[in-house]
C-alpha cells in the first residue's frame, strides 16, 4: 500500500476531517522527517510506512479529545520531531500550536518543517519547559513520551490557563505514574 491511501484510510478511521491539501502537507512532513532523521536522529522509526501509523495517525488520534474552540492554543511540550504538534497544526489550521523543545538541533528541524509546510498556525520555542514563560497561557498542554506524568503535570500546570486541559500520550497504561500524581489532579483515560 502506498503512503497516501494508508494515510487517507487512517484519517477516515479516526473520523476526523483532513482534506487533500492537509494530507499532502502530512506526506511532505513525513518526507522531511525521513530526510532529517538520517543525520539528526529525530525518531527511532525509520520507514515512511511506519511513520504514517506510528507517528501521524497516532498524533491525530488525540484531535477528537481537544476542545473544539476555533482559537484553541496548544503547547506541545518536548515536541522533538514535531509530534504530535505538527500533525495537529496541519489537521486544525484554526488552532495555534507552539512546538516547545530545548534541543537546538530538533528546534532547527521544527523551524524548517514549519517553514516548508507553511504552517502559519505554528511556532517554535527552543527552550526548556521550566524556563519558558509564555505571554499568555495555553488552553491545552500535550506531550508524547516527554516525561513521567508527574513531571508533565508540573510543566503543564505552569503553562496552561485555569481550566485548561493536559493530554499525556503514553504508549502503555501508566498505572505506577498515575499513583504518583498530586491529589488535586484528576485523570480520564481516552480510548485508544
Amino acid at each position: 500500500m502506498t503512503l497516501a491511501p494508508a494515510l487517507a484510510g487512517g484519517i477516515r478511521a479516526l473520523g476526523i476531517d483532513v482534506g487533500p491539501a492537509g494530507q499532502a502537507q502530512l506526506l511532505a512532513y513525513i518526507a522531511l522527517l525521513e530526510k532529517w532523521n538520517r543525520t539528526h536522529n529525530l525518531t527511532a522509526i525509520r520507514t515512511a510506512e511506519q511513520m504514517v501509523t506510528h507517528h501521524i495517525l497516532d498524533s491525530l488520534a488525540v484531535v477528537p479529545h481537544v476542545p473544539t474552540q476555533a482559537s484553541t492554543r496548544i503547547v506541545d511540550i518536548g515536541s522533538g520531531g514535531g509530534l504530535p504538534g505538527i500533525p495537529i497544526a496541519v489537521a486544525r489550521p484554526g488552532w495555534h500550536v507552539t512546538l516547545l523543545d530545548s534541543n537546538q538541533k530538533k528546534a532547527a528541524f521544527l523551524r524548517q518543517a514549519v517553514a516548508e509546510l507553511t504552517l502559519r498556525n505554528a511556532d517554535v520555542v527552543a527552550r526548556r519547559a521550566e524556563n519558558y514563560d509564555p505571554q499568555a497561557r495555553f488552553d491545552v498542554a500535550i506531550s508524547r513520551a516527554y516525561s513521567n506524568l508527574a513531571g508533565f503535570v508540573v510543566q503543564a500546570r505552569r503553562l496552561t490557563r485555569p481550566g485548561g486541559i493536559w493530554l499525556a500520550m503514553k504508549g502503555v497504561y501508566p498505572a505506577e505514574e498515575l499513583r504518583e500524581l498530586p491529589p488535586d489532579v484528576s485523570t480520564t483515560q481516552c480510548p485508544a
